[in-house]
């Protein structure tokens, strides 16, 4: 039996999976809250206690960069060890790997329904891209060898913001009296989502609603936001989300660029789904297509939003298995 983990910021799945002419087969899966925990093995053992099952391999995608077999989360107080799972496993070893690493590896596994297409492009043989704004902002590449695309992981999350434009320019003046340093996270996230609206209405782009005020003393803030942009309730949630879209857009034709992916710009996290009838209004592909004397290149190239939240823990247990 295969144990496949995708860890994020905000919560944690586990699921087993066994292999079937092939093929993966899901069992049991739960998810639960990272924060509530004081480490990954705790969850684990957790997940474990109530199973009988003889797990063989395990790998797991964790939301921060990983180093000779661990990671120091930098959205959670956790430092994950390869070392310490396998032996929390009994187990020789496990992989221990990127998040959107994982990601990668799952994206062969969905259906076509499965993900939602912002730009039909031009399909061709090449590098491709994952972008995935959730707690963080994560970013791989999957580089096309002739054959296949090989996932590889990377921290382009936190890359330095690059506003296009006077708004975004504002904003980055007002992040920088927050931060000493802005990376694209702290704006391009859920908590990133607040900062936008936190920006606009300490700027006087607008006045907060008691409701909307109330809302946030009960509520995660950036869902807050999201909804009631998305209801036109609000519209300084509007313009936040509207901002939101066109710089995900845009960092999403920059790491398109960079990684030259004619292959496609794959659109992950937990974010996207949510928020789909936005990105599909035309302010995301228009800021992603925005690239000047490029912008002709990026325009072939096919962009689709990744609906199954589960296809991390899908990836991580590809790799456990050697499925490729």
């Amino acid at each position: 039996m295969i144990l496949a983990g995708d860890i994020g910021g905000t919560k944690t799945n586990l699921g087993f999976f066994d292999v079937q002419e092939g093929a993966l087969q899901a069992r049991e899966q739960q998810s639960f809250p990272s924060r509530d925990h004081v480490g990954l093995e705790a969850i684990v053992q957790k997940f474990m206690a109530g199973a009988r099952v003889q797990v063989t391999a395990a790998c797991f995608g964790v939301a921060g960069p990983v180093v000779d077999g661990q990671s120091v989360t930098p959205n959670l107080p956790w430092i994950v060890s390869a070392e310490n799972l396998a032996r929390t496993l009994n187990l020789e070893s496990v992989n221990l790997i990127n998040d959107l690493e994982a990601t990668a590896h799952g994206i062969p596994a969905l259906k076509p329904e499965e993900m939602l297409t912002l730009n039909e492009g031009a399909c061709e043989a090449g590098n491709a891209a994952l972008v995935a704004a959730g707690t963080g902002l994560g970013v791989a590449s999957l580089f096309w060898d002739g054959k296949h695309h090989v996932p590889s992981a990377s921290e382009g999350g936190h890359m330095d913001f690059a506003p296009r434009n006077l708004l975004e320019i504002e904003l980055l003046k007002y992040m920088i009296t927050k931060h000493s340093r802005v990376s694209i996270e702290r704006v391009l996230s859920g908590p990133g989502l607040f900062n936008i609206y936190d920006f606009l209405r300490a700027s006087g782009y607008g006045t907060e609603s008691p409701e909307i005020a109330a809302r946030f003393a009960a509520h995660d803030p950036s869902s807050v936001i999201s909804q009631a942009a998305l209801a036109h309730e609000c519209k300084m949630c509007v313009k936040a989300l509207d901002l939101f879209a066109a710089i995900y857009g845009a960092t999403a034709g920059n790491v398109a660029l960079t990684l030259k992916a004619i292959g496609g710009v794959y659109i992950g996290g937990g974010i996207a789904p949510k928020i789909s009838e936005k990105l599909k209004d035309g302010t995301f592909i228009g800021a992603f297509m925005d690239k000047g004397r490029l912008s002709p290149l990026v325009a072939t190239i096919p962009v689709r939003v990744i609906l199954n939240d589960k296809t991390a823990l899908m990836g991580a247990a590809r790799v456990a298995a050697g499925l490729q």
